[in-house]
């Protein structure tokens, strides 16, 4: 059975993409018009009233355990095609696809980093929560920090907030809000989604990928740090460091999609080696 979970809107629209590239780039992400504009601000508002530090807290609880499944990558890769929405305007063919051709567009680009490759075909394996229950809010979309005030760029900002209620918590409702200036984003609570999942359960069964990667997952819909450059008071030099890398990441993960289907089939050898050497057998998700 097929679980619709909607347009994932940290794909759909976006507030800032470069004019200049080319056309069939320029469609994804614009937050200014579009059919389904309505639906992703609601999927925003309720976002940005129910994600508070008390939320995120309880998801960590909730999820942190990793006692759902046991399964392979390559299982939840394929679990991923339960996910498919024909609403979804950038990807009418299943979600699987668009992991492997992430994974080969960076392969094509950085040939002699396999890990690399690997974070594409990982990276939206957290949607797998929406099997588990969780609304689209909760698992798509672009992340930010809790716990302190939003800054511009985050979509919506001006908009979907009101009703937030860390927001009339004198803790949390300054730009450093419950943080120290230039703490690292190691030690930020991010919004919850597949993004923190996926990262999370990537260091609860040890993957010996290097701390790029990590970032990658950690940090690929946190539009507003590598695409709107705020919460700069937060970074340490770590991130600062990290950034072009989830920058270089993001090309691929927005701008990949196309009609030309790879063969998936004649691809799955090579990525389960690379699962193998860095992601071996039944994992606790």
């Amino acid at each position: 059975m097929k679980v619709a979970v909607g347009p994932d809107p940290s794909l759909v629209y976006r507030p800032d993409v470069d004019p200049e590239l080319a056309k069939s780039k320029g469609n994804f992400r614009n937050y200014t018009s579009g059919p389904l504009l309505d639906r992703v601000f609601t999927t925003y508002k309720l976002m940005h009233t129910h994600q508070t530090v008390d939320f995120v807290n309880r998801k960590h609880i909730q999820f942190g355990g990793f006692s759902y499944k046991k399964m392979t990558v390559m299982e939840a890769v394929d679990m991923l095609d339960d996910l498919v929405d024909e609403s979804d305007p950038d990807v009418d063919f299943p979600n699987s696809f668009h992991a492997f051709q992430t994974a080969e567009g960076i392969r094509k680009a950085h040939p002699d980093k396999d890990w690399f490759h690997l974070v594409g075909l990982l990276h939206d394996l957290g949607k797998v929560l929406a099997l588990w229950g969780e609304p689209q809010w909760a698992v798509v979309g672009d992340t930010f920090p809790v716990g302190c005030h939003p800054q511009s760029s985050v979509v919506f900002c001006d908009s979907t907030f009101q009703d937030n209620p860390d927001l009339r918590d004198p803790r949390y409702s300054t730009e450093l809000g419950m943080y120290q200036a230039h703490c690292g984003l190691e030690n930020v609570l991010m919004s919850w989604g597949h993004d923190e999942y996926l990262y999370q359960m990537m260091k609860f069964n040890k993957f010996s990928l290097p701390s790029e990667a990590f970032y990658m997952i950690r940090f690929h819909s946190f539009y507003p740090w590598h695409t709107g450059g705020d919460y700069q008071q937060l970074c340490s030099q770590q991130d600062l460091d990290m950034l072009p890398w989830v920058q270089e990441f993001n090309k691929f993960d927005l701008y990949t999609k196309c009609p030309d289907l790879p063969d998936v089939d004649s691809l799955r050898p090579y990525y389960q080696g690379l699962i193998d050497k860095y992601c071996p057998g039944v994992l606790s998700w």
